[in-house]
């Protein structure tokens, strides 16, 4: 009863042992080579400051933004290849149902566009 998702077990089971393998070995395996700029923290590019900006001061969010921008859309495409596989299966409903899902991504898109969160000062 059981048996189709023996594989599927079997590839979550073997990535999971990859990862914990990869986890635990990497301490013993990695160079060891610490620095005092490898051990400070990284954010992006802005040195970072010990305390919190005092006097009003605006961190730039510009990276995290675009980041943001970045999964929102990648995500929301890969939703698009389980309707390429079996659009002709899907019929009508398919059809009404991605146009619907597009549409929504358009409206997002031009939504970001008009308010200016694709440019980069």
């Amino acid at each position: 009863m059981l048996d189709p998702y023996l594989p599927l077990v079997l590839m979550f089971a073997l990535a999971g042992a990859f990862a914990l393998f990869s986890v635990v070995s990497a301490p013993y395996i990695g160079p060891r080579r610490y620095n005092r700029a490898k051990l400070d923290a990284y954010e992006c590019g802005i040195e970072p400051s010990p305390q919190p900006v005092v006097g009003g001061g605006r961190m730039p969010v510009a990276y995290y933004l675009t980041a943001m921008l970045f999964i929102l859309f990648d995500i929301e495409l890969v939703f698009l290849y389980p309707y390429a596989v079996v659009s002709d299966q899907l019929g009508l409903f398919g059809l009404v149902a991605i146009v619907l899902y597009i549409a929504t991504i358009a409206f997002a898109y031009v939504y970001e566009w008009r308010r200016g969160g694709l440019e980069w000062n």
